[in-house]
């Protein structure tokens, strides 16, 4: 059903035709829906705020979330949102002429984020951390305005394994973005659909659909992030051993809380021995 070239979106309008691209539309949309079942994302009827910040990620988002609405596997109203912070040269008619065109609903929203974000931010230290709250807080307040119940993002399969790792040796802690949250108010969920989605894939299907990719020039911009580092040493891991990530994440997905460290996970005080062997041990 995906290759019927009379039943598509215009979102894949210009799609290529060869079997490689076919099977790489195919494995995206099929690890989105696994996520979406798998992390109890639908709840029908709802309305959900899909963020759009012209990068491959949230194209390869869109184009997921419209073929399985399309389809009618994904029964809630999607609204693409773009928040324009102000960046000095950010094109800011690429992504609403590209809604337009594509006959998608959309809001452009302009909030000058960056310039808070300069000022308050010293030199020499990275912007990501308030640039993050300060898009997160206008993108929430946006939701409640448009009636939705949820912030969609474009975090990836890599996104998660790279915060995973951010946390383990800078944080102190065993802890990544989850796929599925609930804002310290209560009132939205957030949700990450491509979970279980490579961030090669949303490569290689962004650039094979020419879709119009804007760049970060505020936290992408900057060397030295930590971020950036750990990326780099994922990729020596995947090199030398290919497929490393997917093990990796498989293993996020497979917690055993009686064999950490954390007693607030397990009960370790309270672990007991059977009465069998007890009664063994004593004859």
């Amino acid at each position: 059903m995906l290759d019927d070239t009379d039943d598509i979106h215009s979102l894949f309008n210009g799609a290529p035709k060869t079997a490689e691209f076919k099977k790489l539309r195919k494995r995206i949309i099929r690890e989105t829906r696994e996520a979406i079942e798998r992390y109890g994302m639908i709840e029908r009827g709802a309305r959900w705020l899909v963020c759009l910040s012209g990068g491959k990620d949230s194209y390869t988002l869109l184009a997921a979330l419209v073929e399985l609405q399309w389809r009618g596997l994904l029964p809630v109203d999607l609204l693409a949102c773009n928040l324009d912070q102000g960046q000095p040269g950010f094109p800011a008619t690429v992504l609403p002429e590209f809604l337009k065109r594509m006959g998608v609903p959309h809001r452009i929203e302009y909030q000058d984020t960056y310039s808070i974000v300069m000022d308050k931010v010293p030199q020499g230290r990275t912007y990501c951390a308030l640039c993050s709250r300060l898009r997160r807080g206008n993108l929430y307040r946006i939701a409640r305005e448009e009636g939705c119940s949820t912030v969609v993002l474009g975090h990836h399969r890599d996104d998660i394994l790279e915060t995973f790792f951010l946390n383990l040796f800078h944080g102190g802690k065993l802890a990544t973005m989850p796929p599925k949250l609930l804002n310290d108010e209560g009132d939205l969920f957030v949700y990450r659909p491509l979970a279980h989605v490579a961030e090669v894939d949303c490569d290689r299907f962004a650039r094979a659909m020419g879709y119009p990719i804007i760049p970060c020039d505020l936290c992408g911009s900057q060397d030295g992030l930590q971020r950036q580092a750990i990326k780099q040493m994922l990729d020596r891991w995947e090199t030398a051993s290919p497929g490393r990530r997917q093990k990796m994440f498989s293993a996020l997905m497979s917690a055993r809380p009686s064999h950490l460290l954390d007693p607030d996970l397990f009960d370790f005080a309270g672990l007991t021995r059977s009465v069998a062997f007890e009664q063994n041990s004593t004859d």
